[in-house]
């Protein structure tokens, strides 16, 4: 799957731009990345929503136990691929009727948090349980929220295209090929967001990510870590 966004939605991160700086290498427009992975992905579907953002997913090659599913209601769009362990408390939770799928859980927690502020985002995420990664768009309120869960078993890479697009993807490959050293591995257990306007932990929101400078013989220009945290929250080659 793939979420691209323009810099009036979303501001690069500024260590994603050194690292493309650190190491220049070959990148490709974000128009172009979008149709690299519709010619490159059988069946694929591509959708622009409004002038800044683009979304694309294939259920080409998904996990049975894993998969990929794409919804809108409301003007909120949703990319989601995993699994939640606990969907069937969370749709009582939400009052969702019993057909209801994860990714439409996500859009109504996503408009519970934005709805009933002032509510903690990284209760919204803590609450989901299983192996996910998602990515939402309000087009009503242009904002942006990505998240992946606590284990890293769904993966989730992000850089910066030749434009200065952001892109979301969950091919490590695509986004190499598209923003050069301008990518990182997104770090399990966060979430972005553009009405927060960071990078956070949502199970310890107050501890500070920094990133560190990936080394050459890496394929990312740079690993994000939870600071307090022994463990780097970034996959490696």
């Amino acid at each position: 799957m793939l979420g691209v966004f323009s810099s009036s939605i979303v501001s690069p991160p500024d260590e994603l731009v050194a690292a493309g700086s650190r190491t220049p290498s070959p990148k490709i427009k974000a128009e172009a990345l979008v149709k690299r992975f519709v010619q490159n992905n059988l069946s694929a579907v591509s959708m622009q929503i409004g002038d800044h953002v683009q979304f694309a997913y294939t259920h080409c090659n998904e996990s049975a136990v894993l998969p990929r599913s794409f919804a809108v209601k409301d003007d909120i769009f949703c990319l989601f691929e995993g699994s939640l362990d606990n969907l069937g408390s969370l749709r009582q939770q939400y009052g969702l009727a019993k057909s209801a799928n994860e990714v439409m859980l996500v859009i109504e927690a996503y408009k519970a948090l934005r709805d009933r502020a002032p509510y903690p985002p990284n209760h919204v995420v803590g609450h989901l349980e299983g192996n996910f990664t998602f990515i939402v768009f309000d087009k009503s309120t242009s904002t942006l929220f990505v998240a992946t869960d606590q284990v890293g078993k769904v993966p989730l890479y992000w850089g910066i295209t030749a434009d200065g697009y952001v892109a979301f993807a969950n091919d490590a490959d695509l986004l190499k090929g598209a923003c050069g050293k301008s990518l990182a591995s997104f770090p399990q257990g966060c979430f972005y967001s553009t009405a927060v306007g960071e990078l956070r932990s949502y199970e310890n929101p107050k501890n500070k990510i920094t990133a560190v400078p990936a080394t050459e013989e890496e394929i990312w220009g740079a690993k994000y870590m939870v600071e307090g945290s022994a463990a780097v929250l970034a996959a490696t080659k």
